[in-house]
């Protein structure tokens, strides 16, 4: 899908990526494109799921989420029944941001944010730990943001 892109489907792409709420007259005014077309180009990308949705980037900190932990799930017993009943629990938790399926020491990855260490204890007891087939959790707390970005490198 990717190689379909033209260039300028590409520069529109980094702008909304950057800032969603452009308008079309905003991104053709910036791609020199007229309106029609560039608003055809978009629906079009998001018809082809290139788009998947827009969304507002709320800050962590300033909602009170001061603790991001990575969580090494394994699981005791691998059947796709657990590992579907697993998944629908985390799909469930709106602490849980992201949740891999991983290749290597542990089943998944999941990035958990929390207001704070006690919060984050709860959650792991009262939720992940209660999970039947979760053999080991093992939390990685992020000290500080190095970066944080949603924007996917499209050169």
């Amino acid at each position: 899908m990717q190689d379909m892109l033209s260039p300028i489907d590409r520069k529109i792409l980094r702008l909304l990526q950057h800032n969603a709420d452009l308008s079309a007259a905003e991104i053709a005014e910036k791609v020199e494109l007229s309106q029609s077309p560039c608003w055809r180009r978009i629906h079009r990308m998001q018809e082809d799921g290139i788009i998947e949705r827009k969304v507002a980037l709320l800050s962590h900190k300033k909602l009170g989420f001061s603790i991001t932990v990575f969580v090494d799930i394994k699981l005791s017993a691998h059947g796709r029944s657990n590992l579907e009943e697993f998944e629908q629990a985390v799909v469930g938790y709106p602490e849980v941001l992201e949740c891999f399926t991983m290749a290597g020491g542990s089943d998944y990855l999941l990035k958990v944010v929390a207001k704070d260490i006690a919060s984050y204890e709860r959650f792991l007891r009262d939720h992940l730990l209660q999970r039947p087939h979760v053999h080991e959790a093992h939390s990685h707390i992020a000290m500080s943001e190095v970066k944080r970005t949603t924007e996917l490198p499209l050169d």
